[in-house]
């Protein structure tokens, strides 16, 4: 079983930065393609940015493509979501997620092909 729990949301004004770590538990840990989503109220879970096993490739939701970086430490079983200039529009719950190794392709994308989720970090930005 795999254990994700995020951390690091809270409020920030408009214009600033947030980092959020998301820890992972096990021992394979390098092995897992991990990704970001993220809800606001009222609205459906959306994709936000992803990284592959070795953090040599990484996708972003076009919204936040050039102001969010994705990035991970396999040390530490950790990934992480630098915000930098963050809008209100990017308040939401954020979610953390892995998928396991497979041999098949990954929908790095789409929520349903994650496996393990955390119980999510709130961002909040006020107008």
């Amino acid at each position: 079983q795999v254990q994700v729990v995020e951390s690091g949301g809270g409020l920030v004004q408009a214009g600033g930065s947030l980092r959020l770590s998301c820890a992972a538990s096990g021992r394979t840990f390098s092995s897992y393609a991990m990704g970001w989503f993220r809800q606001a109220p009222g609205k459906e879970r959306e994709f936000v940015a992803a990284i592959s096993r070795n953090g040599i490739n990484t996708y972003y939701a076009e919204s936040v493509k050039g102001r969010f970086t994705i990035s991970r430490d396999n040390a530490k079983n950790t990934v992480f979501l630098q915000m930098a200039s963050l809008k209100p529009e990017d308040t939401a719950v954020y979610s953390c997620a892995a998928k396991i190794a497979s041999a098949s392709g990954w929908y790095f994308g789409k929520e349903y092909d994650y496996d393990y989720w955390g119980q999510g970090t709130q961002v909040t930005v006020p107008s």
